[in-house]
């Protein structure tokens, strides 16, 4: 089973979107918990509201209920059945909405009035309880004993028969010791605040939604901004591929023709001569010419002169003092070989690299060198050429200063296959290349990264002297 394995637009387009996805999912979850916060609180506030206002309502009943038979009540002795009698038939009567009406308990439990709940008059209620456990009579008396007040409880509806949960006041007749109250079912005062509490978590989703949408349109921005730069990126590196590649073929052939050349115009010349002079040598022995040595010197020093050039050749392409002895030592040969060929002054100024700097970094500096005294032999006119090439904190740095009439401004800006080599070789090693043209000369100056540097090596340990 092949591993799963992530492009680098993969891991790109992953960089853009997490760090938007937990930041969306933070603020979602802040929004949210803070709507919910915030709905709870106002809901709460319009519960409390609306339980607040069916007390009132409750205590404005009873109240308007006593002020009704308070004349009865206020005379009449903790004996007169004939009184209680009369109270019990007005509170009977005092029936209000589908649900409302008015009850009375005694102390003891048991029930003198109930309208719309006949079955419970004359029994004893005292161990009563609704669906929670909640002791409502023992509730209602306890309330009534202690002057009024309200509890709230589960009772069933008359008009339905289902229990519901109630809000009663309960006030006390002390001298009859009765419990007298009334109640108000808060089922639609329930349903409000459910309803609210319904509505604010569609609000919460419905957010939700809308971020998600927000975050997916994002999302696919950054994935489309991505796959756009993707492509462009893509096509300009397909470009630059082509162009490099061409240019790369085009320095291989003008390389090829230049050793062709240097071949055919140098070496083929000399070697035709040297089988010439070989040929009269040979002819000349055979008929017993003095002459015969003569010409055998000349073909010789042909042959020498055939040698030198295929090591000159060779050193240009590849010098081997680079890899023997260092940068430094093949600088200086190439300086010293270009002073014989132009006679041009030359100066070359160094410090000792000990081979610190590593391969590349050598071939590059060599190559730009060598281009520029190219450049310098072909264009400049110079007639003097200083060389400086030295290490320091920073790296390692050649600089190449002659003294000609300079670069025009347009042919130094022309991409030239010389100064885009050095260009380009500079780029490969991360450093810098500075060309200062002016009509008194001309600065070349690349420097090579601290990187390419090679650690000094360790001295070897000293080996302990033999004992006399």
């Amino acid at each position: 089973m092949s591993r799963l394995r992530i492009s680098y637009g993969q891991k790109l387009f992953l960089l853009a979107s997490l760090p938007l996805i937990l930041a969306v999912s933070a603020i979602a979850v802040l929004v949210a918990e803070q709507s919910r916060a915030l709905a709870e609180r106002e809901i709460r506030g319009l519960e409390t509201q609306l339980i607040e206002a069916k007390k009132r309502e409750l205590r404005n009943y009873v109240t308007q209920a006593r002020n009704g038979f308070y004349f009865v009540y206020g005379s009449a002795a903790p004996d007169d059945a004939a009184a209680k009698e009369q109270v019990m038939q007005i509170l009977a009567a005092m029936i209000y909405g589908d649900d409302g009406f008015f009850f009375v308990y005694d102390y003891d439990g048991t029930n003198l009035v109930s309208p719309r709940q006949t079955e419970l008059i004359n029994a004893n209620w005292w161990d009563m309880t609704d669906s929670e456990g909640t002791p409502v009579v023992q509730e209602f008396i306890a309330t009534a004993r202690q002057g009024a007040g309200y509890v709230e409880h589960l009772w069933p509806k008359p008009s339905t028969g289902e229990e519901a949960r109630m809000i009663t006041y309960v006030t006390s007749f002390p001298s009859w010791r009765w419990a007298v109250g009334t109640g108000v079912f808060i089922d639609d005062v329930l349903d409000t605040v459910a309803a609210a509490r319904a509505e604010v978590e569609a609000r919460v989703q419905r957010t939700f939604l809308y971020i998600g949408g927000i975050t997916l349109s994002a999302l696919l921005l950054v994935f489309l901004s991505g796959l756009f730069l993707n492509i462009r990126e893509r096509r300009l590196a397909d470009a630059k591929l082509k162009e490099l590649t061409q240019r790369v073929f085009d320095a291989q052939e003008a390389e090829r023709g230049r050793v062709a050349r240097e071949l055919h115009d140098g070496i083929s010349q000399i070697l035709v001569g040297v089988k010439y002079a070989l040929d009269i040598t040979q002819r000349r022995i055979r008929s017993g010419d003095a002459r015969a040595a003569d010409t055998l010197d000349k073909g010789l020093d042909n042959l020498g002169e055939a040698i030198h050039e295929v090591r000159r050749i060779s050193r240009d392409l590849r010098p081997g003092v680079l890899d023997d002895l260092g940068l430094g030592p093949a600088i200086k040969a190439l300086a010293d070989d270009f002073r014989a060929r132009t006679r041009i002054e030359t100066h070359f100024e160094t410090v000792v690299f000990r081979n610190r700097l590593d391969q590349d970094a050598k071939i590059a500096l060599y190559r730009i060198a060598q281009e520029a005294l190219t450049n310098v032999e072909r264009h400049s006119g110079a007639s003097r050429v200083d060389i400086d090439l030295r290490g320091h904190r920073s790296g390692a740095t050649l600089r190449i200063t002659d003294n000609g009439t300079g670069m025009e401004a347009g042919r130094r800006d022309q991409t030239g296959i010389g100064l885009r080599n050095m260009q380009e070789r500079i780029d490969q090693l991360g450093g810098t290349l500075r060309i200062l043209s002016s009509r008194a000369g001309t600065v070349i100056e690349a420097q090579v990264p601290l990187t390419h540097l090679l650690p000094p090596e360790e001295a070897p340990p000293a080996q302990p002297r033999a004992k006399a």
